[in-house]
Order: structure tokens, then sequence, then C-alpha cells
């Protein structure tokens, strides 16, 4: 069986719902083994609950945290985050900091590496974000993927809408009130069937 990691952080709950969009795409590709990971948490519990993002997280709070090296058993994984300032959150660089080991051995090479991302405004860093964080995967050696145009909600222009060819995105809002649409979801199960579908080709 091919392994397949989805390994997020979020804060509100937006990227949780990409992450579990994504889980189910790619489960649906014989021959694959979907695990879901949550990146651990900087702040403190007083500092969630400043922010309102404390109650966002308990629904998700079962999830199991990701160690660095639990990344070399994946044959792909797919990382969720949301954007700060058009980059990723302090959350995933710090877990990505830890990796040095990794790229050390080069326990990551030939790996399939994607990408999903919540921003809170339309052009709120989307794309630059997953870009950015694709330099990572490339100094790891991994296989980048987007979603390919064969998601054809990629294509939509009767709604505003996350995601682009270089992965799943949604729109939280600037107040995190807007939730993930029924096409956003769709790109991102999209996004974890195209990985999956990879992870299996490379692994066979």
């Amino acid at each position: 069986m091919a392994k397949v990691y989805v390994g997020f952080y979020s804060m509100y709950g937006h990227v949780w719902q990409l992450a579990q969009a994504v889980q189910e795409g790619a489960e649906q590709v014989p021959g694959v083994q979907v695990s879901m990971f949550r990146v651990p948490e900087l702040m403190t519990e007083e500092q969630l609950r400043r922010a309102g993002a404390y109650e966002a997280q308990q629904v998700f709070a079962n999830v199991p945290e990701i160690k660095p090296e639990q990344l070399a058993e994946a044959d792909a994984v797919i990382f969720g985050t949301p954007t700060r300032f058009g980059n990723m959150a302090a959350q995933m660089r710090q877990f990505l900091d830890q990796t040095g080991g990794l790229w050390a051995g080069g326990a990551l090479i030939g790996k399939v590496g994607s990408v999903f991302v919540s921003t809170g405004t339309q052009h709120g860093g989307q794309e630059t974000t997953i870009v950015s964080f694709w330099h990572t995967l490339a100094h790891h050696g991994m296989v980048i993927t987007g979603v390919p145009y064969s998601a054809q909600e990629l294509l939509r222009m009767d709604e505003i809408t996350g995601g682009s060819p270089y992965g799943a995105g949604t729109l939280a809002g600037p107040d995190g009130s807007h939730q993930p649409t029924a096409n956003e979801l769709a790109i991102a199960k999209h996004q974890g069937k195209h990985v999956a579908e990879l992870a299996v080709k490379l692994h066979g």
C-alpha cells in the first residue's frame, strides 16, 4: 500500500475542512493508505482563547500530532496551512524547520509533495504561500505537484473561489466567517486523488 499523509495546521478550522476533503479524495484511489496528522500548536490556550480559536480547534483535537521523522514513512505528503502575509503559518514553518535530519539523510527524496491553503481575502496569498512552501519541498528533493486542470472547478467564473493549479484553497474572509464552498472542497478532493494516484505509480 502506498502511504499518503495529510499534515495540516488550522487555526479556525478552514484548513481542517479542506484537509478532510483532501483525505476523502485520496481514499478513492485503490492501493492507498491515508493518514491525517496535525502540526503542533505554538500558541498557549490563553492566547488561542483571546484569538477566538480555542473552541474551533477542539473539533480536530483528537487528530494525532505529527513528528518530523514520520514524514519519511510516507510516499506522499499533502500539507495544509493558513496564510500569514503571503507565507505559511509559523506553526508549519517551525515544524518544517525540524526536518534538517531528514534532509541530511535524503529521506524525502522522490516522495510526492503538495500544498493547500486558506487565506483571509481573495488576494491574500493563495498562490504565493504555496509557491514559497515549494522551496522547502524542493530542497528535500520531493516531487512537487498541484492540481491539474482536470479539476474543472478551477475554471469557475460565476463565483469567487479559492484554489489554483498550485493547490486547493479557501477564502476565510477578514473575520473568518466565510466557510469553504462546495467548489473549493471539490478542488481539494481532486488534489487528494491526484496526489494519491501519483503516489501509487511511484510506489509501484
